[in-house]
């Protein structure tokens, strides 16, 4: 009885330490490594970090199209956090990596072959630096697809959404992935059929509530004016199609006007970008209750002539959003900023996505 009151004594020690420690700590003893690497302390440790401001940090991939080379960093997403904590990563310069999703810490990322433009995909946990190679779907992914990852609570398992986003006339089936089947295969198109397109404005799909969200618009849309948007859910653990009622302000956007969804502070939220040569505006909404039309809450707006488009990516404990966007004077160079101004710009940032550190290997999933 008195070892295991240690033992949980120390558990509870353990979970609060960032990642990059607990990593190192394997090496004190057995007891140590089998403590950290038992998947009731994975869990324990993941749930206290969803929790802490200090476990939060953001994934960008940068690109130098001079000397087209293309690197991965990461820096914490709170403010009290320094900028010397940014962690860079190990990867072939020669690669562009493609950040589509980020779910419990791990990351789907495409690694794209300059010479082959090929994509290979991976399941990563930024972390602690472990990777798996994933199977290669059907339809081999380009930048038209989005990719979503997400745990079906209801199967134990993680399972990757992969969709087109419908421009030109090329028409697919959408994929999934069941990490623990290990193969790809086709699911049906989305409820509207070959009259919808998917309307995406990142890499990567909205996860929440065991479901995938995405926006759809009518695939001739620009003989139509106001366009009909509509929120698609897909229910990952029976494949359900859902619809979720989206704000009355947006279903009477009219004209040059774009709409996303992401999952910011644990609630769906609903962007608007839109421009014309004599206005530019980006505009949020949140949900606070899941599927109640009624709690759709305006949270943001922007109105700036420069602001080409954003994309919101996190919302601190003080309530600010932190937002992907690109601005006309940056020359086509994507930057990260808040309402207060630029976080801690880099020159050249291509994407990123903010997740949570976590201890899960990749290769326990499959």
């Amino acid at each position: 009885m008195g070892i295991q009151f240690l033992e949980d004594i120390l558990m509870e020690i353990l979970k609060r330490l960032p990642v990059r420690y607990l990593v190192r700590f394997k090496c004190v003893s057995k007891l140590w490594k089998a403590l950290i690497s038992d998947p009731y302390f994975i869990k324990k440790h993941l749930n206290h970090a969803k929790n802490d401001p200090h476990s939060q940090k953001l994934l960008i991939s940068q690109y130098c199209p001079e000397y087209a080379i293309c690197s991965l960093y990461c820096c914490p997403l709170s403010s009290v956090q320094l900028v010397e904590n940014e962690q860079a990563y190990d990867w072939p310069s020669n690669s562009r990596i493609i950040i589509y999703c980020c779910c419990t810490g791990l990351a789907v990322i495409g690694v794209v072959d300059q010479i082959r433009l090929t994509v290979r995909l991976m399941l990563w946990n930024p972390s602690t630096g472990e990777s798996i190679a994933l199977p290669d779907p059907e339809f081999p992914p380009v930048h038209e697809h989005r990719l979503g990852l997400g745990y079906d609570s209801a199967s134990g398992d993680y399972k990757i959404l992969k969709l087109r986003d419908g421009r030109g006339d090329i028409e697919e089936p959408g994929e999934i992935l069941a990490l623990k089947a290990g193969s790809w295969r086709n699911i049906d198109k989305i409820p509207r059929g070959s009259s919808s397109r998917l309307e995406a404005m990142s890499s990567g799909l909205a996860f929440l509530n065991d479901a995938f969200h995405w926006i759809c618009t009518p695939r001739n849309y620009f003989q139509l004016l106001p366009r009909t948007y509509s929120l698609v859910s897909f229910s990952i653990s029976n494949e359900v199609y859902g619809e979720i009622p989206l704000p009355e302000e947006v279903l009477h956007l009219k004209g040059n006007c774009f709409i996303g969804v992401s999952v910011v502070d644990g609630m769906l939220c609903v962007h608007s970008n839109y421009g014309n040569p004599w206005k530019r505006a980006f505009k949020l909404w949140l949900l606070k209750d899941y599927g109640v039309k009624e709690s759709w809450n305006a949270l943001f707006s922007i109105e700036d002539p420069q602001l080409v488009f954003a994309v919101p990516k996190y919302r601190s404990a003080e309530g600010e959003i932190l937002y992907w966007s690109l601005y006309i004077q940056n020359d086509g160079v994507y930057s990260f900023r808040t309402s207060r101004g630029s976080f801690r710009s880099r020159d050249s940032i291509q994407e990123g996505c903010a997740f949570t550190e976590s201890l899960i290997p990749p290769k326990s999933l499959i």
